[in-house]
């Protein structure tokens, strides 16, 4: 059997990382090559009350933020009582989860920018797969336009140690998606070096974007331009997602502190 097919079979049979030599981050390590099975209603990790509560309750972070009284307003809009956010053990983080998921699913509605499935076992990758990549990226990004002066709130919630590993699994998820919706067929170790590096371009350029004032976030899409072209020489990607880490982890604390806490 050629190589290319692998992609094409069911999940339970597709090679696991521990069989490559290669070293990568570790909240790669435990993924398998994308799957050409569309997701299900029951692949969410949000219950179906839950998710009725997040859903009302997106209207309310660019006034409210992310927050437990964005979550109380979403469950009074969908006819639960306010205490119905005790049904969220992680509390506000759920909201900033439900977003980044929200988002990366809603991508799949920009048809225009996706690339058809290959038609043959081993065809050929569809041509302007980078432009893609490039296109899916930028719109992910205008996907946090409206509450992105609240989004240092949310890369507060999303760095706490107990929500970091779903938000790095969130972020790779993303990247994987982006990759494969732009037509990526690759098999090989290039399979994790995209992905990873994706993910520290994304998560730099999205904490640039809490920065930019300018019309049109012009000065965000100036930054991810730059990341792409520096892309080319791919070194660091660990280092580039615990920047990241770092970077939100003190901006976090900063908002903190802007609120009166003492940090």
């Amino acid at each position: 059997m050629s190589s290319p097919t692998i992609r094409l079979l069911p999940r339970h049979l597709r090679p696991r990382t521990h069989q490559y030599n290669h070293v990568i981050p570790a909240f790669l390590s435990a993924q398998s090559f994308h799957s050409y099975d569309r997701p299900s209603p029951s692949d969410s990790p949000f219950p179906p009350t839950e998710t009725s509560i997040l859903r009302a309750s997106l209207p309310h972070i660019p006034t409210h933020g992310f927050t437990l009284d964005t979550l109380s307003l979403g469950a009074q809009d969908v006819g639960y009582i306010p205490a119905a956010t005790n049904l969220f053990p992680k509390g506000a983080f759920s909201l900033a989860h439900y977003h980044l998921y929200s988002q990366r699913l809603a991508l799949k509605n920009h048809t225009e920018l996706i690339a058809p499935p290959p038609e043959t076992e081993g065809s050929e990758p569809p041509k302007g797969v980078g432009k893609r990549v490039k296109a899916l990226t930028w719109e992910r990004l205008m996907g946090n336009k409206d509450v992105i002066h609240k989004w240092q709130e949310a890369q507060t919630l999303l760095t706490l140690p107990t929500n970091l590993p779903t938000s790095l699994r969130e972020l790779h998820a993303l990247s994987d998606d982006i990759w494969f919706l732009a037509g990526d067929i690759s098999i090989d170790t290039s399979w994790y070096t995209k992905r990873a590096s994706l993910s520290t371009i994304y998560a730099a350029t999205e904490l640039y974007m809490t920065t930019d004032k300018s019309d049109g976030f012009k000065e965000t899409r100036g930054f991810l331009e730059r990341r792409f072209r520096d892309s080319q020489t791919l070194g660091g990607i660990v280092g580039g997602i615990g920047q990241w880490v770092g970077f939100t982890t003190m901006a976090g604390i900063n908002v903190l502190r802007s609120k009166g806490v003492r940090v």
